[in-house]
């Protein structure tokens, strides 16, 4: 016998011992939903039936759905679009009326399984992304639901297992916000074409305008004033254009290239439903944060530091290519290190650096030693001044580089899966500055060019998060393009078409930029 034979063996017989004793004190329907019990539970699809046992073991193997708490369901039900999610993949009330016979049992699954994509998302992360360790909701869901019941708290309770922090919320607000643009029509498609230089005339511009109004870049006062203007691209709607720009990680430049026309020609359905992959990322998650934590969006390439729950710093970031992926980490702050040498990865070192013979070797300042190629530390390093070293992180940490000018890129998906910070030579000031000790130590290392590691001495999490979605300061959606395409993999798993725009490269390569 089996593990999950022995489970069946447990249940039944606690079932006969407890529920057979009870039996001539229930109702003819709970005798008969008893009886049929383990008929019931193996019909119902095999994830769910070790949840739905354990909640009817609580429940004294009783029916529990009465009208009023079916009531309170489907007003749980009602709310599904909040999370991007369609109530109809979930319940059928219908169905469920029609077939009193297994109602009772299905009920609960439904509710259950509902609640579990709430608490933990619909698919699991590791089947969507080559490399995902980071820390997962988990809830006890038969119990949840039980006392939830229980107390006629039904929908507080499924309305509580999503995340509540105000990212999650402001985004479900955004989604609520394009569904509704969607039943209004959405927005006329925009035509990719000739670019649309500031002052030029184009037969686009009244298209052009219709599309900004519809996502608030544009009052509806002022699209119907410059409609009637006629089709040049004046200053006025060109500030309108940079605030588009912005919010979609573009340059903000008026300028109306490539890039910013394949955003222009998202229809409202994709950004609907690229908003809805962001929140079932955010489902995936842990609830509980800590106050103090770095967290780096690697599909925005941003960076931001949260201190006592508040976000307090930010800075733009180069994370890694398509090819060399920076993965998604959350993983302990662990020290900070003044003047870092570089330990050249092999595949780096095999393809990249050896390649190019000893003089290379010698003008980089790199030497080999046992097989494993070294960058001493200086100021045309590849990890700058400043090391950020994270726990166990397979090789991945932030730092510092000669490489500035990729920071003023829009497209800064640049390295070799690590995270180049903007300024961080200051944002290590930063970290250190509650010991004043610890913030001497690293100045001092610095101007006396030494290699030296501080420890932080307190707990600092970082998150390395992809999200193309999220809420900016101003309270607007903002997007990204989906450069590791992993929305567009996360919708195959979900069974959502999407088309979302193909990032445009706004720089260009430095062949001697081999950093980590």
């Amino acid at each position: 016998m089996n593990r999950r034979e022995l489970g069946l063996g447990v249940a039944a017989a606690t079932m006969s011992l407890a529920g057979q004793a009870a039996a001539q004190a229930r109702d003819p329907a709970a005798v008969a939903f008893y009886d049929n019990f383990n008929d019931q539970l193996a019909r119902l699809p095999e994830a769910l039936q070790g949840d739905v046992r354990a909640f009817y073991e609580m429940n004294g193997w009783r029916p529990v759905w009465t009208a009023d708490r079916m009531r309170a369901l489907g007003d749980v039900a009602a709310r599904a679009d909040r999370h991007g999610l369609a109530q109809g993949d979930f319940f059928d009330f219908v169905g469920l009326a029609a077939d009193p016979a297994s109602s009772e049992m299905r009920t609960t699954a439904a509710a259950l399984g509902y609640a579990r994509v709430l608490s933990e998302g619909r698919v699991r992360p590791e089947t969507v992304e080559d490399l995902w360790e980071m820390q997962k909701n988990r809830v006890d869901l038969p119990l949840g639901l039980n006392d939830a019941l229980s107390q006629t708290r039904l929908l507080a309770w499924f309305e509580s297992l999503a995340p509540t922090d105000i990212g999650y919320a402001n985004l479900s607000a955004g989604y609520i916000r394009y569904r509704k643009l969607i039943r209004d029509g959405g927005w006329p498609a925009f035509t990719v074409g000739a670019v649309i230089e500031p002052g030029a005339s184009d037969t686009r511009i009244p298209i052009l305008i219709q599309r900004l109004v519809a996502e608030g870049d544009l009052s509806a006062a002022d699209g119907a004033r410059l409609t009637a203007q006629g089709l040049v691209y004046g200053s006025e709607l060109q500030t309108a254009v940079r605030g588009f720009q912005a919010r979609h990680g573009l340059v903000a430049d008026a300028r109306i290239g490539t890039g910013t026309q394949r955003s222009l020609s998202a229809s409202a359905e994709d950004r609907a439903r690229q908003i809805a992959l962001n929140l079932e990322r955010r489902r995936w998650l842990k609830r509980d944060l800590q106050p103090e934590r770095i967290e780096v969006n690697t599909a925005a390439a941003i960076m931001v530091y949260w201190k006592d729950g508040r976000p307090v710093h930010s800075n733009r970031v180069v994370v890694g290519t398509p090819e060399n992926q920076t993965p998604s980490l959350e993983k302990p702050f662990a020290s900070v290190v003044a003047n870092p040498p570089w330990y050249v990865p092999a595949g780096i070192a095999r393809n990249e650096i050896l390649p190019r013979g000893p003089g290379y070797l010698a003008a980089n300042n790199m030497f080999v030693t046992n097989g494993q190629v070294v960058q001493r530390a200086g100021p045309t390093a590849a990890l700058g001044y400043v090391k950020f070293e994270l726990r166990d992180s397979y090789a991945i940490f932030l730092h510092d580089t000669p490489s500035k000018a990729a920071f003023n890129n829009a497209y800064r998906h640049r390295s070799h899966g690590c995270v180049r910070v903007q300024g961080a030579i200051d944002f290590a000031r930063l970290l250190l500055s509650p010991d004043p000790e610890l913030l001497n130590r690293f100045d001092t290392a610095l101007d006396a060019k030494t290699t030296t590691r501080i420890q932080t001495g307190r707990e600092i999490g970082v998150r390395l998060l992809y999200w193309t979605a999220f809420v900016d300061g101003q309270g607007r959606v903002a997007f990204r393009e989906d450069v590791y395409r992993r929305d567009e993999k996360l919708a195959q798993a979900l069974g959502i078409a999407v088309s979302l725009p193909r990032p445009v490269d706004d720089g260009r390569t430095d062949r001697n930029d081999v950093g980590p």
